[in-house]
């Protein structure tokens, strides 16, 4: 199988792009870079620029978010997943640091053609939205989660 026809069938794996078109996923495929990180590498930086979005080919990545109390892990990356579209769609700073967790390879997206993506087929925005309200609800929960364990804390473990 030739790189592009795996990059457009990796694509078509990915939700956020399953409903669009083999031409169109052949040009995502084919504007997208392919890049290589060791382990241990930043994919991108929280409160930098987004520029681009990620999705990983081959290896796992870790997101985490920096707090007072250090960097806390957020997720782990695994093939098919993408990182990234939230900086580029708020057009806001990174909202958490990437680290490839293992010698990792990803498709990078330029925002430019991200956006002509969105612009050209809205569902990949409704795709987006169902993937941001899957990541807040898992935050809720991890919030709550602390919100207990602190208050449990608070009380002596009473």
């Amino acid at each position: 199988m030739t790189l592009l026809k795996s990059e457009m069938s990796l694509l078509r794996s990915v939700p956020l792009f399953a409903g669009i078109e083999p031409t169109r996923l052949k040009l995502i495929a084919y504007t997208s870079d392919t890049v290589a990180y060791r382990a241990g590498q930043t994919l991108c930086r929280q409160g930098d620029p987004g520029d681009a979005a990620y999705v990983i080919v081959e290896g796992e990545a870790a997101v985490s978010i920096a707090t007072e109390a250090g960097d806390y892990e957020l997720a782990t990356l695994k093939v098919g997943d993408i990182v990234g579209e939230v900086a580029i769609l708020c057009d806001v700073p990174r909202t958490a640091t990437v680290t490839a967790r293992t010698g990792l390879s990803a498709l990078r997206i330029r925002k430019e053609a991200f956006l002509e993506l969105v612009r050209q087929f809205p569902e990949i925005a409704t795709e987006v939205m169902r993937g941001l309200a899957v990541r807040l609800s898992r935050t809720n929960d991890e919030l709550a989660r602390a919100r207990n364990l602190a208050s449990a804390g608070r009380d002596g473990g009473r």
